[in-house]
C-alpha cells in the first residue's frame, strides 16, 4: 500500500443499501477519513497484493431528513481486500446495531506521501 490521500466510494448491500463516497489518509497502517456526515479511524496490515483492517465510523455532523444507514451510532467495520499501484478495493462487513452490513469499497490513490 501506498501511504497517502485516497478518494473512497462505498456500496453497501443487504437489508441496509446505501453509498458513500469520502477520503482516507492510509499512513504506516494507520487509516483517517471522512464524508459529509461521518469520520473514520482504524488500521490496516498489508502483504503481496492483499490487504485487511478494521475501521470505526462515527457521524460528525446531523443529517435533517436524511435517512443514514449509520446514522448516530458508532459502527465497527472489518475488511480485506487487494492493493496494486494506486488503487485498492475492499469488502467487509459494518455492524450497525445488531444487524451486519456487507459493503464494498474502491480506493483510488490522489496524492501520494
Amino acid at each position: 500500500m501506498t501511504d497517502g490521500l485516497y478518494t473512497i466510494a462505498i456500496e453497501m448491500s443487504g437489508a441496509k443499501r446505501g453509498h458513500a463516497t469520502g477520503v482516507l489518509v492510509l499512513e504506516g497502517g494507520r487509516i483517517m477519513g471522512g464524508d459529509t456526515f461521518f469520520y473514520y479511524t482504524g488500521s490496516y496490515t498489508f502483504s503481496r497484493g492483499k490487504w485487511r483492517g478494521e475501521m470505526i465510523v462515527n457521524q460528525h455532523k446531523d443529517a435533517p431528513g436524511l435517512n443514514l444507514v449509520f446514522g448516530n451510532r458508532e459502527v465497527s467495520c472489518g475488511f480485506t481486500g487487494t492493493y496494486s499501484e494506486g488503487a485498492a478495493e475492499v469488502d467487509g462487513t459494518a455492524l450497525v446495531g445488531n444487524l451486519s452490513v456487507p459493503f464494498h469499497a474502491r480506493l483510488t490513490l490522489r496524492a501520494p506521501r
